[in-house]
């Protein structure tokens, strides 16, 4: 039933409008994609934006989780090769709609209301629109942001190492809960340390399967592009359902990589000391946006597609890592993760902020760091699914504000 839920959320109509969304702005913005990333990495440089590169890594992070590589993995499987062209043009679509995600929230958000919450309740004047897509924001953070990060991190450790799931699950509590414990500026803290080096890592690892097999990098790039527009599958009379297959699986794995439209971006760059600059936070969204999709999924799908033979990143790596492999996954893993759930704890803190004002965050802080733990020892396919539609539920009071609200991103 869950299942058959999903599909109907993630059809063809949430697909369409988060591509219609992101074409309007494109076009409006006259195509700013180009024209954003002199700016910010000319700001991030300036020492009045010194906590930009922080939230920058915050929100990167919360964006950067496994679905960069299972995601993507998975992406492939059910869509072929093509699925990857289209989960570029989501993500060249997504940047014109998560500049404009948090052009609003610069414009809506005060101490009391911040981020997604912000726009829809004051641009949209709808309070209870605002209310539905935080608890459907609330709801996500424990299950995409919490328990299947959790899950997903101790599969890798477990295979690893051989710990106890139980006693893993202590370990994360008390991380997570320390780490969280400490706001917004410790969570990005965290990410600004642990993130960078992570990517670097992981970065390198897929440059070097890629090299080994770049041979095969000629053939795969024109895979790409043929099985995204349906040439191979013409030419061998396939019906259109296997070219479908390729645009829903490299769209949706786009969104659920880098959140373009979710809506999750604006409340975590609320928290930045320069929030009410709409242009900085939506120019920096961009550049998330750009690394976390057309960076490092691009790597991902380039290292399945030329050194993997069961469209496996672990298969990939053993190339280049052998009998280490598993060590080397793990701590990619972990980081990603853990950035995952530190910054979506943040996402579902503003949203529990928005219906209990007075309570305090310690409260939820540690509801949040057990339910996450939790991961370790339950299994989270249910989750998974849930997450899904959540996800999906936000995005579409997003989605509305942002059509609405268009004359106001222009204007900014």
């Amino acid at each position: 039933m869950l299942e058959k839920i999903n599909s109907h959320i993630w059809g063809v109509g949430l697909i369409s409008l988060l591509l219609i969304t992101g074409i309007i702005y494109t076009f409006k913005l006259r195509f700013i994609q180009f024209r954003s990333f002199p700016y910010v990495l000319k700001s991030m440089k300036n020492g009045e934006n010194k906590g930009q590169f922080r939230t920058v890594c915050m929100s990167l992070g919360t964006a950067m989780g496994t679905g960069n590589i299972t995601g993507v993995a998975s992406a492939i499987s059910i869509g072929g090769a093509g699925a990857v062209m289209w989960m570029w043009i989501s993500a060249f679509l997504g940047m014109a709609t998560v500049y404009a995600e948090n052009s609003l929230s610069a414009i809506y958000s005060d101490k009391k209301v911040r981020g997604t919450m912000a726009y829809i309740e004051k641009g949209l004047k709808s309070r209870h629109l605002a209310g539905f897509f935080a608890f459907c924001c609330l709801l996500a953070s424990f299950g995409m942001g919490g328990m299947v990060q959790i899950n997903t991190l101790s599969e890798s450790v477990i295979n690893c190492t051989g710990i106890s799931p139980f006693f893993l699950a202590i370990i994360l509590f008390s991380l997570i809960f320390l780490i969280i414990c400490g706001g917004a500026k410790r969570i990005g803290t965290a990410s600004q340390i642990l993130l960078p080096f992570a990517t670097v890592l992981y970065t390198i690892l897929c440059i070097i399967a890629i090299t080994k097999f770049r041979d095969r990098l000629p053939s795969v790039l024109s895979q790409i592009i043929k099985e995204a527009f349906g040439v191979k599958q013409a030419a061998g009379g396939i019906s259109g359902y296997t070219l479908s297959k390729a645009v829903s699986a490299g769209i949706r794995r786009g969104v659920f990589s880098n959140e373009a439209g979710l809506g999750s971006s604006p409340i975590l760059h609320s928290s930045s000391q320069n929030a009410d600059c709409g242009v900085m936070q939506g120019m920096s969204s961009m550049l998330e946006v750009f690394i976390d999709t057309m960076l490092c999924c691009t790597l991902t799908a380039l290292v399945i597609l030329c050194a993997s033979e069961d469209n496996t990143v672990r298969t990939a790596f053993f190339h280049v890592t052998g009998g280490k492999t598993d060590i080397f996954l793990a701590v990619i893993m972990s980081v990603f993760s853990l950035c995952t759930v530190i910054g979506w704890f943040y996402c579902g803190e503003t949203a529990f902020r928005y219906f209990f004002k007075n309570s305090k965050a310690f409260f939820f802080a540690f509801v949040f760091s057990l339910t996450a733990s939790l991961g370790a020892i339950f299994k989270a396919e249910s989750i998974w699914t849930l997450s899904d539609i959540f996800n999906g539920l936000m995005a579409f009071p997003n989605l509305l504000a942002l059509l609405m609200l268009i004359k106001h991103v222009k204007r900014e």
